[in-house]
């Protein structure tokens, strides 16, 4: 019998902005139930959270390892099916081994570990177990993001040749980390965060951007990283080069000290024929700019005539008419539908649709960990490029 499937949380308790994002995507289709936690190092504020979600109070945990042990005692029909982690950084990892160790599934929070070497050992459990890892690249999940996809895929636009993607922010335009804001400081604590700051924290979802809608992969890169509030420990804007397969050249940018911008991610993609561009504060609009062409402007959720017909990956990421404005909550959600229908499709014995296993997984967890990895190691070297080592 088809049920929903049962969803644990490490983390996300009262008043944490992220964990209440995942909650709402993963309910918004109806296939979701959230059934126990540990939402907080805090143990009461874990109580409270728990209160106010309504879960049973012996299904609201002191810490994972005792979720993960109990939850895997219980009967089949009882425990839950897979666990979202939605804790700082350096909190990815344990409860992710844990996990799919004791059989289950897992989503996690972007980056994926703090180093490579643990993304690297979380790869080797997932393939080793056949569990499902699903990572939270949200911009991934975006109906035209999908459509660029597509379209690059199906050479719309002839070889590829440039890349630009840029993610700036300026909410860490001043010293937030000593001024009471949690989310800054953890982020700017390298014990929490790993090597970097901008790079781990937005210039991933950057680059997986980058290599999600043009299906090329960065081979080689030059970076170049600045710390410009003072008295931070760990870099806060940086620039990088990058070379990627069959010839393609690329710039990334990512910045948290760009004072006055919001979350103003954009890509923008050049082939032989035309290019497109893509920005996440007008998500539901696709502008393609081929040569000696007008300008088009494809938007979400319009059936269009042949040939400028959307791509059932676009279609199947969806939800309402068109001109109803589709955002992040939906684009999270897209990824949770299609996680749950893959992780559905396995107890079924039915093999996932195309569509349905479109969502990041480990692999693009390990590329993230490389990819920051890199970024580090090519500052700090003196070499103008440095090849891209997984």
């Amino acid at each position: 019998m088809k049920r929903k499937l049962r969803m644990g949380m490490v983390g996300g308790g009262k008043d944490a902005f992220i964990g209440a994002v995942h909650r709402i995507a993963a309910f918004m289709d109806g296939k979701i139930e959230l059934v126990c936690g540990a939402f907080s190092v805090n143990p009461e504020i874990s109580k409270q959270s728990g209160e106010e979600l309504f879960i049973a109070p012996d299904r609201v945990y002191a810490d994972y390892e005792e979720m993960i042990s109990k939850e895997a005692a219980l009967p089949e029909g009882e425990r839950m099916d897979f666990l979202t982690i939605v804790t700082p950084n350096f909190l990815h990892f344990g409860p992710a081994k844990l996990a799919l160790e004791n059989g289950f599934d897992v989503v996690v929070e972007k980056p994926m570990t703090v180093t490579l070497d643990e993304a690297k050992e979380l790869q080797e459990i997932v393939d080793k177990t056949g569990r499902t890892l699903c990572l939270t690249h949200t911009y991934s999940g975006y109906p035209m993001v999908k459509q660029a996809k597509a379209m690059v895929k199906d050479g719309h636009f002839g070889k590829i040749r440039k890349i630009v993607v840029e993610y700036p922010q300026g909410w860490l335009s001043r010293l937030s980390e000593r001024e009471g804001n949690s989310g800054a400081a953890w982020r700017a604590d390298p014990k929490k965060s790993g090597l970097s700051l901008v790079m781990g924290d937005i210039g991933t979802h950057a680059a997986h951007l980058a290599e999600y809608v043009t299906g090329l992969r960065i081979t080689e890169l030059c970076a170049d990283l600045t710390t410009f509030v003072e008295g931070r420990l760990l870099d806060d804007d940086g620039s990088v080069l990058l070379r990627f397969e069959d010839g393609a050249k690329g710039v990334l940018m990512a910045s948290q000290i760009s004072a006055g911008e919001e979350n103003a991610v954009r890509i923008r993609v050049y082939g032989e024929n035309g290019g497109l561009e893509w920005a996440n504060e007008d998500p539901n609009n696709l502008i393609i700019k081929m040569l000696d062409q007008p300008r088009q402007i494809y938007r979400t959720g319009n059936a269009y005539a042949s040939p400028y017909t959307l791509s059932s990956f676009a279609t199947h990421n969806t939800r309402i008419p068109a001109g109803h404005p589709e955002g992040l909550l939906e684009s999270f959600a897209n990824i949770y539908r299609n996680f749950a229908a893959t992780v559905s499709a396995k107890r079924e014995g039915r093999t996932p649709t195309a569509e349905e296993l479109d969502f990041p997984s480990v692999q693009d967890g390990v590329r993230g960990m490389a990819f920051v990895q890199n970024v580090v190691a090519s500052n700090e070297s003196n070499e103008k490029w440095t090849k891209f080592v997984l």
